[in-house]
């Protein structure tokens, strides 16, 4: 039997990396999936390769409470209640020390990546209630654990996060629902390349690349290679599912070791 099977899933950020992956691999497990993202034509996109029998999309704003509400009610409308609810929109911002670090960047930062996984559960965890219980997986990062040097408003998001789900996971135990982040780092993602290529724009030297930057980075992990989303999405599936009926309140890592120490 599959491992979603009769279940409903919500993801937010699931037009690409791993919202998409985790959206194609619960689809593949027997779930109904809503994606939810900003553009429509990767929205689309993931819909087309996934399947029409088993998602279905959701074009809002994360960070505005009536366009949450609006994706929410969407979800019960289509499939009857919801029961998994990945919360994985997130954005990088910027690669900056903090005094030069652009103030309406930082804001942006904390409005999608903290204000918006809020939003969410404010509006999904009384669904779930009804629906008698439910899982909520949401994206932090290795970020969350520990600082990165440059990038001030995305380790400050992550950590956020971390201790909006130990607080709601306290909320939610009495009520059936478990509630846990997974903390990637680094996987191969627009994000990511985003990353390098800023690593690459600031570092003074007109000879550096961005493959050269991937390389560094790779270096201090002790796999010693980026992970994909679809081992991120692995993680996720477990936890959406009810093999881990009796995890809530975790932090779990998927970095290739690196919240362990550096690379030998």
């Amino acid at each position: 039997m599959a491992r979603l099977s009769g279940k409903s899933a919500l993801i937010t950020g699931g037009s690409g990396g791993i919202g998409r992956a985790a959206a194609a691999l619960f689809a593949a497990e027997g779930a109904q999936v809503v994606l939810v993202d900003l553009n429509e034509g990767l929205l689309q996109d993931a819909v087309q390769a996934i399947g029409e029998e088993a998602t279905s999309y959701v074009v809002a704003d994360t960070t505005q409470p009536e366009q949450v509400q609006r994706y929410v009610h969407t979800a019960v409308d289509r499939c009857g209640g919801i029961d998994i609810f990945l919360a994985n929109a997130g954005v990088e911002g910027a690669v900056s020390t903090i005094p030069e670090y652009p103030i309406d960047t930082f804001d942006q930062v904390m409005a999608v990546n903290v204000r918006g996984v809020w939003l969410g559960l404010k509006y999904v965890i009384p669904v779930m209630q009804e629906r008698g219980g439910g899982s909520i997986v949401i994206t932090s990062s290795a970020a969350g654990i520990q600082g990165t040097a440059g990038m001030s408003a995305y380790v400050t998001s992550k950590h956020a996060v971390i201790g909006m789900m130990r607080t709601a996971a306290l909320e939610c135990a009495p009520l059936g629902i478990r509630v846990n982040t997974v903390n990637p780092a680094p996987i191969e993602t627009r994000m990511m390349r985003s990353i390098e290529q800023m690593a690459v724009s600031g570092s003074g030297d007109a000879s550096a690349t961005v493959e050269e930057a991937k390389q560094d980075i790779a270096r201090r992990i002790p796999l010693e290679r980026y992970g994909g989303p679809e081992e991120v999405a692995n993680l996720m599936l477990f936890l959406a599912s009810d093999e881990s009926s009796f995890c809530t309140g975790g932090v779990y890592m998927v970095d290739g070791g690196r919240s362990a120490g550096p690379a030998r």
